[in-house]
């Protein structure tokens, strides 16, 4: 369900946009939708997750940029800095904190060996470093309304892709049985 709703302001800000042809309406909008997004995880659950503090806040930044300085790439920059902040994230937690972002996030789902959790960190690491790469190529050599198209396509795409390759490397790797529809270590 989060996940969902991760997506709604994105799905707004394209709506916007393709009716408007307005990148600043629109870039409101994207705003307005995710002080929305906050207040409903809030209301619901009583927490926000760190995940969704850091969109609001890039989104808020960026996006107030944009609307101040009539500058389309601050909007255009914001998925690079969000997923760059992730990258960062998991890459820092792994490799100096020794702490693992994905394992505490999936340890009640997934039962995992801690070469294979590292393994998990560091390719969704790779993978949010690449997206954000993706995100300023796409900006810089298409035109707008691509890059508008791609912001709502490409970003969803890339997160299914990942998801998919994380499953092909833990069957591959014997983690998930369908047996037991739990992830063990290989026999």
């Amino acid at each position: 369900m989060r996940q969902f709703l991760e997506f709604i302001p994105v799905l707004l800000f394209v709506v916007v946009y393709f009716a408007t042809r307005d990148i600043y309406i629109s870039t409101a909008v994207l705003m307005a939708g995710i002080c929305l997004q906050v207040a409903y995880e809030f209301i619901r659950f009583r927490k926000i997750e760190k995940k969704t503090t850091v969109i609001f806040w890039v989104a808020m930044l960026f996006g107030g940029a944009t609307l101040i300085f009539r500058n389309q790439e601050f909007i255009q920059w914001k998925p690079t800095i969000v997923n760059w902040l992730f990258s960062g994230a998991l890459l820092t937690s792994q490799i100096i904190a020794r702490d693992n972002l994905i394992k505490k996030l999936l340890s009640e789902q997934l039962t995992l060996p801690d070469h294979v959790w590292r393994n998990l960190a560091l390719g969704w690491s790779l993978g949010f470093f690449l997206a954000g790469a993706l995100n300023l190529f796409v900006a810089y050599r298409f035109s707008l309304d691509f890059w508008v198209t791609y912001k709502l396509v490409g970003g969803f795409a890339i997160s299914v892709i990942y998801m998919v390759i994380t499953m092909v490397y833990l069957v591959k790797g014997g983690y998930i049985r369908d047996d037991q529809n739990r992830v063990t270590e290989p026999e």
